[in-house]
């Protein structure tokens, strides 16, 4: 890294110039090798396009949200309150992990017990990348994208991998 005083040419990653001790840490950026990591770095989640969220109240039945989602081929509903405020997301993988084969009589009971509560969440203006970070980290493949509090989105692995696809192909 050129340190911009003196033009020392110094160890990638520096914090400091070694021969006149300026701070470098503000140089050291990620830079983009080619039009993915570009788009990642730099587009936000406003570029994908996002399905608008399926959303259901706390006290419909597992039953309502199995429905749902089969008929509208979805891996994720939002679960709001009375104002439309995020609350949870019920997923897929709720329904196999916190559901099936525990409850003999679950189709009857409310999907705010199985819910995810208070999931992490995307906005339009976060970057590709860090939502996608967002969700390498927590596991998920549904992450809700809101403004206000309230969902006006979803962004999938599948939204994710198809938007990489596309600069791909392009």
């Amino acid at each position: 890294m050129i340190c911009p005083t003196c033009l020392h040419d110094n160890v990638p990653g520096s914090d400091e110039c070694e021969k006149c001790g300026q701070n470098l840490t503000q140089l050291d950026q990620p830079i983009p090798r080619d039009r993915i990591e570009r788009s990642l770095m730099e587009e936000k989640v406003s570029a994908l396009q996002l399905r608008a969220p399926f959303t259901l109240r706390p006290t419909a039945t597992v039953q309502e949200a199995m429905r749902a989602m089969l008929e509208n081929d979805l891996g994720a509903l939002m679960v709001v309150d009375k104002d439309g405020k995020l609350l949870g997301i019920f997923s897929e993988r709720d329904l196999l992990i916190k559901v099936a084969g525990l409850h003999d009589r679950f189709a009857e009971l409310p999907v705010a017990q199985f819910m995810t509560p208070d999931p992490v969440r995307a906005t339009v203006d976060d970057t590709l990348a860090f939502t996608l970070h967002k969700m390498d980290i927590g596991g998920y493949r549904h992450l809700p994208v809101v403004e206000d509090d309230r969902p006006i989105g979803v962004v999938s692995v599948r939204d994710m991998l198809k938007h990489i696809t596309r600069l791909c192909r392009d």
